[in-house]
């Protein structure tokens, strides 16, 4: 894409500059860029070719990047496999009531990764404040659960692969002092 952009691109804007400036000595730059977009008929010989240039490439500009827009939100949802998206949830899956959000109360007395966790994201990123803590723990696990990656994961497997990677990169911010969502909701 980029060498055609180079091949194609460059020489055709340099033609369409010159076309422009010696078009806008004839008559006035309003003049060429409502003729060029189609809004005045064109006077004389410049003006027709630019005409004739607006009358092909600014449909071509428009679709292509109508093209490109479409290709990549085609390609985002194929990443997708149909098998595992329309794939039908076990008995045992269906019964089993969503998972919760772990409060982070239960973490202070647990293993020593989570009390390192608690006392880095309670302790420093949030300076003891308990409820501010556990409320953004709970958006910013919430967020990371609804991207593309853990589109494909059961709810409870998408909740605890969230909770595992947020502990993992909220983890190196608080330590500095940071938190996400405070730094988001300034």
């Amino acid at each position: 894409m980029t060498q055609w952009i180079v091949d194609w691109g460059l020489p055709m804007s340099v033609g369409l500059l010159l076309l422009y400036v010696f078009a806008a000595r004839a008559t006035s730059p309003s003049k060429v860029y409502r003729v060029f977009t189609l809004i005045d008929a064109p006077e004389h010989t410049l003006l027709w070719v630019a005409s004739l240039i607006g009358w092909l490439v600014v449909p071509a500009i428009i679709g292509g990047f109508a093209g490109h827009v479409i290709a990549e939100r085609i390609s985002r949802v194929k990443s997708i496999s149909t098998s595992t998206l329309f794939q039908q949830r076990r008995l045992k899956q269906r019964l089993r009531p969503p998972g919760l959000i772990d409060d982070l109360a239960t973490y202070f007395h647990g293993t020593y990764s989570r009390q390192d966790f608690v006392d880095s994201w309670v302790r420093v990123a949030h300076r003891n404040d308990w409820a501010k803590a556990q409320d953004h723990w709970e958006v910013y696990v919430r967020d990371m659960m609804s991207t593309q990656q853990y589109a494909h994961l059961d709810r409870h497997e998408c909740l605890r692969q969230a909770q595992g990677s947020g502990k993992m990169a909220l983890m190196w911010t608080a330590r500095r002092g940071l938190c996400v969502v405070c730094e988001r909701r300034r």
